[in-house]
Order: structure tokens, then sequence, then C-alpha cells
């Protein structure tokens, strides 16, 4: 308990610490030290009957009793002025004397009467003291040293009785306590005066970059935005919060005309958005804009419209107009009506129907074909093509002929294989005879050089075309049956149609031809390629068509409607040569880029790419019996033949001294024929016998 109360003194001693200067407020620390000191130590002792102790034993006793330094905040000497009466602070010494008082009736008799005769010994002491702190503060400088403490502690204890050894004290009669002072009141505080209230300053808005000056609106809440309402009084606000605050209220307008924006239909139809501009009164279009910014910005427009009310009323009016826009152009459609594709003639619907009913049928036995060797035992399909690939694979040159003055452009076999034609710059075709290569007939009508030549597939029949823009149609004795005029430019490539009715032409003039053999009618001008058409191939059903051009592309079309239903990229430089697998699904391309591309029509993608040569591929060819190998031509003097089921080189036919321009394939692969601009013709044949068999340099 004795501690506690202790505690809760120096925890109130600090509320009068502004009532001591310096000097004092040491001087008065170190008296209650002193003074509580003894109380304590001598309140440890009452449970025995002893007299006081000594002033050296009480000294003793309160400096090993007293608590640490953080216990008295108020020893800390603090730079208080202080001016006022000094009866505020013995007024405040005997308020803690009565807490004292108080403290001790609630102990034992006889150490209550012990310590209350030592308290009251006590307080007089301090008065002395205190006397004497006055005046010496009056002479003395501010700072105070060590000796002071020191005197005042030992006047206290000089005081103080010193008993020598313990006795029982006899019994005393109690004292009377003297009555305690009054304690004055302390005057309350002297109110503050309020703060004078600054009249509001009204500052003009300073107009930042790229802002025009307020508007009428704006200056009617110049108060409400300068002044803030904070009871009594009103504050103003700085330039930099007030436009803070614009910019935050212009930030909320934006964001809510966003939201509206974002709920309104806009066209997404470019030419919609600018005819809805365009109605707006707005610029269709402004410079570097792209449709989707041309977008947002109608949107945005709309948005602004709708926020002040005048978008429903223009809206209204748009509509009437493209209701009265779109009931003339019905009536216009009436009146007059185009049709959306080019009507052919006849003769081409007639065709159509034909080339429909004659691709059916033969796809119709090519399957069954098909099926029958899938499902028959004794048709080993891996067996015959490898007999084919070696076959292939033994070809050697056979014969070796000069075929005109002139470097040969192109060769065919006949369906048969007992005649070849072939066609040279000097503008003549010839005609050989197999397989010893003797000449049979020349075929003579072109002004300028011929360029292909083929046989027809189911007649004894052949065609030219040649750089005058025309292709003519011979029998074998050399007559001349038809002459097919149109193009407009050189012709490149021919090739007659499975079924022999039709030839198909490819020229300079960027175009394709149908021909009708019986009467020479065009019956299709076939447009698509960007550049030059150089190559050109048939389905061996017959309902497909395949040309290639100096565009490097190549296209299939369906004769049957007229389509073109791929466009094969791949190749980077002008494709040249073109042709059809027999199997149905194969197409093979070759061109200036010397590689040779393989596409899978179920596909429609190149799924095999054949680095063929060290120069440009002039022709390509399949094997026209099942297609167990492909043969290549090429301006790097050779011809190559490649397998037909992973495409890998069989054979390499090297013998010319020139660039190899044509080359075709006879039957089952027995005979394979090439011109070149060395002027010679080259069978190479894999029935050849060693004795046969020619030298090759």
């Amino acid at each position: 308990m004795s501690t506690l109360f202790f505690l809760v003194l120096t925890a109130v001693m600090p509320r009068n610490k502004q009532l001591l200067n310096p000097v004092e407020g040491e001087k008065a620390s170190h008296k209650f030290e002193v003074l509580f000191g003894s109380i304590f130590c001598e309140h440890q002792q009452s449970d025995s009957p002893s007299l006081l102790p000594s002033s050296a034993s009480a000294t003793s006793a309160t400096k090993q009793t007293r608590p640490p330094t953080s216990l008295y905040p108020f020893t800390t000497p603090q730079p208080i002025n202080f001016s006022g009466d000094a009866k505020v602070k013995y007024c405040f010494d005997g308020i803690v004397l009565v807490y004292a008082s108080l403290y001790l009736s609630l102990l034992p008799k006889n150490s209550g009467k012990v310590i209350y005769s030592i308290t009251l010994f006590s307080w007089v002491g301090i008065m002395e003291v205190e006397k004497e702190n006055i005046a010496s503060t009056i002479n003395a400088e501010p700072s105070i040293s060590a000796s002071d403490g020191q005197d005042a502690v030992s006047a206290v204890n000089a005081s103080l009785p010193h008993p020598t050894q313990p006795v029982i004290p006899p019994v005393i009669a109690p004292s009377v306590v003297p009555a305690l002072a009054p304690i004055p009141a302390i005057p309350p505080p002297h109110p503050l005066a309020p703060l004078p209230v600054r009249p509001p300053v009204v500052r003009p808005p300073v107009p930042q970059n790229g802002e025009v000056g307020s508007s009428d609106s704006d200056s009617d809440n110049d108060d409400s935005n300068a002044r803030i309402n904070l009871g009594p009084g009103e504050y103003e606000i700085s330039e930099e919060s007030r436009l803070v605050r614009e910019r935050q209220e212009k930030a909320m307008q934006e964001l809510m005309m966003k939201r509206r924006a974002v709920a309104l239909a806009v066209p997404t139809n470019d030419m919609a958005v600018r005819a809805r501009l365009r109605h707006l009164g707005e610029p269709i279009t402004l410079f570097g804009e792209r449709e989707m910014e041309r977008r947002d910005r109608l949107r945005m427009i709309m948005a602004k419209l709708d926020a002040e009310g005048q978008l429903e009323k223009l809206m209204k009016a748009h509509e009437d107009e493209e209701a009265a826009a779109s009931a003339s152009k019905d009536e216009a459609e009436e009146e007059l009506q185009y049709p959306f594709y080019t009507e052919g003639s006849k003769a081409l619907l007639d065709a159509r129907i034909y080339i429909a009913k004659y691709s059916l049928a033969r796809a119709a036995l090519r399957i069954q074909r098909a099926q029958r060797r899938r499902d028959d035992p004794d048709e080993d399909m891996d067996a015959e093509m490898d007999w084919a690939l070696k076959q292939a694979g033994s070809l050697s040159l056979e014969f070796s002929e000069i075929g005109d003055d002139r470097p040969l452009s192109g060769c065919s076999f006949s369906k048969d294989g007992k005649w070849l034609a072939t066609c040279s710059l000097t503008g003549a075709s010839k005609l050989w005879s197999m397989p010893k290569i003797k000449k049979h007939s020349t075929f003579k009508g072109h002004t300028e050089r011929a360029t292909d030549v083929a046989y027809s597939p189911n007649h004894d029949h052949l065609a030219t075309a040649s750089a005058d823009r025309t292709a003519k149609y011979w029998n074998n004795q050399g007559s001349l049956l038809k002459t097919f005029e149109g193009h407009l430019d050189r012709l490149a490539r021919i090739s007659f149609h499975p079924s022999g009715k039709y030839l198909g032409t490819a020229s300079f003039d960027k175009t394709w031809r149908l021909w009708d053999i019986e009467t020479g009618d065009e019956l299709l001008l076939q447009e698509g390629h960007s550049r030059s058409v150089y190559g050109l191939a048939f389905h061996h059903d017959g309902s497909l068509a395949a040309s290639c051009g100096l565009d490097a592309l190549a296209r299939v079309w369906d004769l049957r409607t007229g389509r073109s239903i791929l466009a094969l990229e791949g190749h980077v430089k002008p494709v040249l040569g073109i042709s059809f697998s027999p199997n149905g699904y194969h197409l093979a391309t070759g061109g200036e880029d010397n590689t040779c591309r393989i596409w899978d029509l179920r596909k429609k993608k190149s799924f095999y790419t054949i680095p063929a040569h060290s120069n440009l591929i002039s022709q390509v060819k399949f094997e026209p019996q099942e297609g167990y190998f492909l043969v290549t031509a090429s301006y790097d003097m050779t011809a190559k033949v490649w397998s037909g089921r992973d495409f890998k080189p069989v054979k390499t036919l090297s013998g010319h001294e020139a660039k190899v321009t044509s080359v075709d394939v006879f039957g089952d692969g027995g005979y394979i024929v090439t011109v070149s601009h060395d002027r010679t013709i080259k069978l190479w044949s894999s029935n050849a016998t060693d004795e046969q068999a020619m030298d090759v340099d």
C-alpha cells in the first residue's frame, strides 16, 4: 500500500510542476523524497517496537529506497517562467499532507502515532527550507549546483531525532493537529478572443492552356466555389483546389458521356457510319482516321446530342430519309434488274452439261477401280508401284535425233504411242514415227514461233500453239482442220480435255480459253490471273481444269460451274508447269523457284515440296496410267524422275547440252521423251538392252 500511494503521489506531482521554476522544482522534489522516504522506512519498521531512526539512518534509508529517476518526471528542470503567488505552491504542499494524513489513518495505531508526529515535524522542516529557498532564489543565478540538494537533505535530516537503540515507546497522549489553512480557489482561465473572420476574396479563374474563359454559368457559381460553409464562418479555398475540383467535375461529365455513348446503337458498316456523320452535319472523315476511330467519333457525337436532348429528333428525321431512299431504290430495281453473273452462250451451257455427265461417269469408274484394287487380294498396289519405279530407275537413252534447225519447244506422244509430235521456234511442227524416231510429216501454218504441241486423247489429231496468237488443229497427214483465234497475246501451253471434244489454251493476255474442236467456237474466256497464264492441265475425270502463270499462283477451276474453287499459293516465282495425277487428288506444279510442289486437293494445301533442280522447272508430267512416278524437266539440262509414293528421286536423265524445254511420258512409263534448246529429241526407254543403250558423255 505504501508503495502504491507513493507512486500515486508521484503521478499527481507533474500537474503542479508549472508553478515551480527549475530551481524550486529540484529542491521540492528532493524534500518530498526525504519526507516520504522516511515515512516509507518507518512504516516498514512499525511491526517491531522501535524508536525512530537517526538522521543518518533515515538518510541512508531514503537513499536506499529511492525509486529510479524515471519515476520522477518532475525532477527534470523545465524551462518554465514562473510569476505567481507563493501561496499556491504551499497549498499544493498542504494538499499532499492531507492525502498523507488520510493514508496514515488507515495504518495501525502505534505506527500511525509515530508517523503522524514525524509527518508534522517534517512539515515544519519543509516550511523552513521553503523560506530559505525563496530568499536564495531571488539573488541566485538560474543554474543550481549539486551542493544545494545535499544541504536541503542534511537540513531535513538534522531536524529529525536520532534514536540509538530500539526501545519500546512509552504511551504518549495524542497531540493536537493544527488546523490547515484553507485552499484558495484557482481563478478560471480568461476566455480566448475569437479568431477574426477573414473577408472572402474572390479571384477570377486563371485560364489554362487550351481552355476558354469562364462562361456566365461559371460566374454564377463563383461564390459557392470560393467558400465552404463551416458553422459560423466561411473559409476560402485556394485557387489550386478550385482547379482540381473543376477538373474532377469535367472528368465526371466525360465519364457519364462515355457511359451514355456505350448504351447507344452505332452502325458497324463504315458506309453507314459515314452517312450518319454526314446527316448529323459532321465531317465524314478526318485526316488519318480509320474505321474504328470514325465509329467512336460518331458514338461520342451521338452521346453529346443525347445529353442535350436532340438525338431523338435527328434520328427520327434520319429514319424518315432512309425509308424514303429505300422506297425509291426498290422502285428503281423493279424497273430494271441486272443479272449478278455473266450470262454465257447456249454452246457453253451445253458444254457444261456434257462435261458434268462425262466427269461423273469417269469419276465413278475411277472409284470403282480403286475399290476393286483395294479389296482384291490378288491386287498388290505396292508391288505394282515398286515394279514401275524399278522400270523408271532403269531408264536409259535409246535414241537421240536432231529435231529442227532451231531450238525445240514442245513434244507429245499419241494415244497409242506410235507417233511423236514436236514443235520448234521455226513455227513448224513435225510428226515422228516411234520407236525409231523417223520423220513422217511437217506441219507449216504458223507465222511465228511455235510454243507447244499436244496430241488428242481420242483421235490421231494434234494441236499446236504459236506466238502469232492462234492455235491450229491438224490431222496426221498435215492438213489444217481448225484455227482458233481470239487471244490478244501470244500463246504458251495448250492441253486437250480428256473427252477430246475441247481444247484449252493459255496465253500471255492473262486469260485461258476453252474451244470447241468440232465448231471451232470459243466457249469460255476465263480470267483470274493477275499476270500471264503459262500452263494449263485437265483433270483425268474431266471435271476440273488447273492453270498456272507468272503471278506465282495456280488456280483450280470447276468446268461444270465456272467457279475458281482453289487458289494454290506457295511458289515465290512464276509457275511454268502443272499436271494432275491419275489418282484424282494430287496436283504437281513447277516453277522458276527450282521447286516442284505436290498439292493435295482434299486438304487444299501443299503437302510436299521437292527441291528438284538447280534451275527453273519448265514442265512437269505424271505417269498417265496410275501416277506411280513424276517427271520434271528443267533448264539445268536434265530431266528427273520422282517416286509417286514418297517423291524421292528415282532417276536423273542427263544427256542434253542445253535447256530442256518439254517432256512427255507414254503409257505405263516405258518411254519418256525430252526436247531441248540443243535441237535434239531424246527418247528414254526402260526396255533398251545394254547393246541398244547409247553412251552418254
